[in-house]
């Protein structure tokens, strides 16, 4: 019965783990193209921090699932028995992770301010300061990491016959069951998207009774709504994790050894929802709103602009017919 157990949870790393490795991979790089290839992204402190954390979700996907599709799913002991592959792999492991939450957090807060009644509210997250904050964010956690690089160490196992990985120091192991897998990488990114999500959602309920451009108002509904999605899928991918990490915690360690295949399985189970985090994101969210979002204004700017000049008689129809109806996005850059 162990030995079926244990394939399952194998055969469950490789035939999940890969698609979503190979599709992620995509996603992102697509995400990327689309934020950095249009102007009116790339001057946006929230899409700024989209990109980035595409970007570091690449890296997550690369590194942390392939390592673990590796040794979980073909046995590879390279990687647990390498000094070198063991500490690094865990510290990329946190660093990768860690950066993706913040972002994804910070563009949560930066849609709660972008769709605030407030003026004042609407300007605090620059792209400048957007920047600033990836940057700081990016150096307190590749710092916050370096214990990793110390107390992990491959360690050989007499009951097992195997080595594996793990957590020298004891107080460090405690920090990073509770503290990082539960918290940094759990239950505080989660309360966070959730609760600036839900107040950006009802912010922008309102936008269509405000007296505000047309561009930013479909901009600010546009990228709320790509967030939204986000912290649903959130929740979704991460609780699972959480969950079973807080029972194996909780649990006498002699229970958790004598169902170890059975805690394995939901491990792998909950693993492949949590990378889905990293992977899917809002691949889809992006390719429908954005080609929506393009044709209709682009539509809307052309018909707008005719009528003017139909109605002002300021032109013939030739010549409004022959005018350059160029994108209002690349004309008009009144958001934020």
């Amino acid at each position: 019965m162990s030995n079926l157990i244990n394939s399952i949870a194998t055969q469950i790393v490789i035939y999940t783990g890969i698609p979503i490795v190979i599709l992620g991979v995509f996603g992102n790089i697509s995400n990327l193209a689309v934020f950095l290839s249009l102007k009116t992204f790339r001057e946006n402190s929230c899409a700024f921090f989209l990109t980035v954390m595409s970007f570091f979700n690449i890296g997550q996907l690369s590194v942390s699932l392939v390592c673990r599709i590796l040794i979980s799913g073909f046995n590879v002991d390279q990687l647990e028995t390498s000094l070198f592959a063991c500490k690094f792999r865990n510290y990329f492991l946190q660093v990768l992770g860690l950066i993706s939450y913040t972002c994804m957090c910070l563009a949560t807060i930066d849609q709660f301010l972008a769709t605030s009644l407030r003026p004042r509210w609407q300007q605090i997250l620059s792209i400048r300061i957007a920047r600033y904050l990836c940057t700081f964010s990016i150096c307190v956690w590749l710092l916050h990491s370096i214990p990793t690089l110390v107390w992990y160490s491959p360690i050989y196992s007499i009951s097992t016959g195997k080595t594996a990985c793990i957590i020298l120091n004891r107080i460090f192991q405690h920090y990073i069951a509770y503290a990082y897998l539960i918290f940094l990488a759990g239950v505080i990114p989660i309360f966070i998207t959730i609760v600036f999500g839900a107040l950006a959602y009802q912010q922008v309920r309102q936008i269509p009774y405000r007296t505000v451009p047309l561009v930013r108002r479909e901009l600010d509904k546009q990228l709320t709504n790509m967030v939204l999605v986000q912290v649903v899928l959130n929740t979704f991918y991460m609780l699972p994790c959480v969950i079973v990490i807080l029972i194996m915690n909780a649990l006498d360690p002699r229970v958790v050894y004598a169902y170890v295949y059975y805690f394995n399985l939901a491990y792998n189970i909950a693993a492949m929802m949590y990378y889905l985090y990293f992977s899917v994101s809002r691949t889809v969210d992006i390719r429908i709103s954005n080609i929506i979002f393009y044709v209709f204004f682009c539509s809307v700017d052309s018909i707008l602009h005719l009528y003017d000049c139909i109605k002002t008689f300021s032109s013939t129809v030739f010549s409004c017919f022959c005018t350059d109806f160029s994108p209002m996005l690349q004309t008009k850059k009144d958001y934020k």
